[in-house]
């Protein structure tokens, strides 16, 4: 079985804030980080943002990771 490392519990974290505020922004037209760190969006707003794709990716290689593990 496949153990967590911080950083992805981090990225699992970042990934259900970027899921929420996707799902805001299409439901409600709300963006909860632009709201957080002003619109426009500014420099902490933006790295926000890029950590939040880099999250994604490290998701995509702990999938197949854990699907490796699995076999």
């Amino acid at each position: 079985m496949y153990k967590f490392s911080i950083i992805d519990k981090v990225s699992l974290i970042l990934m259900v804030l970027g899921a929420l505020n996707w799902g805001l922004i299409g439901l409600f037209n709300f963006n909860i980080i632009g709201i957080i760190f002003g619109e426009p969006v500014n420099l902490i707003g933006r790295i926000l943002y890029i950590l939040i794709g880099v999250a994604g990716l490290n998701m995509i290689i702990l999938f197949f990771k854990t699907k490796n593990s699995c076999k």
